[in-house]
């Protein structure tokens, strides 16, 4: 596995609310980890979301074993959240925080995916990028239903409302996906600092340049700081390595 993560403040926002984890080594019964979390509420409560979601999961993570991984994820955000939940109700000043999540691992040539909130996985599979994870925002809600047309004027001017998010209820539902991996993909997780910047075809672009991931990340990074950086940004982009000769 290689990979390379970074996070940027932007070129508007004072206070950077979003959190990553990126591992390659074990992290308890996971292979490896990446964690993308982007928190809101004031500035001191979305930076404490996002830092405690991703600490306490790692830590979840370490100590809990068994099962496959879609059920660690499970259990992990569940109990995350409560947690988030308690400590956002018994803390005046981080009353209604809360925070989206990505999170990622692979194991025997599959990727498992968990998401809540609009930070977002995308997948490059022959050259062509798509999204794997699935925005929980008033828009993507009202695309689905019909009622309003993606890149609209009322779609740009509603984007930063999500539907879902860790630690603003005692309880929360993610989506979870499989996907099996084949020579040459890559996969990147972001906030939607990123998205919010460039469109897909664009991040597409940049993850095909030809250059180091470290270089691939920086370049989008600045790319969407070039654009205005309106908010704070995050990205991991990792490459698998899977092999075209399947082991016997």
């Amino acid at each position: 596995m290689n990979d390379y993560a970074l996070t940027d403040v932007g070129r508007v926002r004072a206070h950077n609310q979003d959190y990553l984890y990126s591992s390659s080594s074990p992290v308890g019964d996971l292979e490896n980890l990446y964690l993308v979390a982007d928190g809101m509420g004031g500035h001191r409560a979305g930076d404490y979301a996002s830092r405690f979601l991703v600490e306490h999961l790692v830590a979840y993570f370490e100590q809990n074993h068994g099962g496959d991984p879609e059920q660690l994820f499970r259990d992990g955000i569940c109990r995350a959240n409560e947690q988030l939940y308690e400590k956002s109700v018994s803390t005046p000043e981080l009353k209604g925080m809360g925070t989206t999540l990505v999170a990622a691992t692979v194991k025997n040539g599959i990727l498992y995916v968990a998401n809540v909130g609009d930070s977002r996985l995308y997948l490059l599979k022959n050259g062509m990028l798509s999204q794997i994870t699935r925005d929980h925002s008033y828009v993507e809600e009202m695309v689905r239903l019909g009622r309003m047309e993606r890149g609209s004027r009322a779609y740009l001017e509603k984007k930063n409302l999500i539907t879902r998010a860790v630690g603003t209820d005692r309880s929360v539902e993610a989506d979870y996906f499989r996907v099996k991996l084949g020579a040459g993909d890559m996969f990147l997780l972001c906030s939607d600092g990123l998205t919010n910047m460039l469109t897909d075809r664009e991040i597409e672009s940049g993850i095909r340049q030809a250059c180091t991931l470290q270089d691939k990340v920086k370049n989008l990074i600045s790319e969407a700081n070039r654009r205005g950086g309106k908010d704070n940004i995050a990205v991991i982009l990792a490459d698998p390595q899977i092999s075209e000769v399947e082991p016997c």
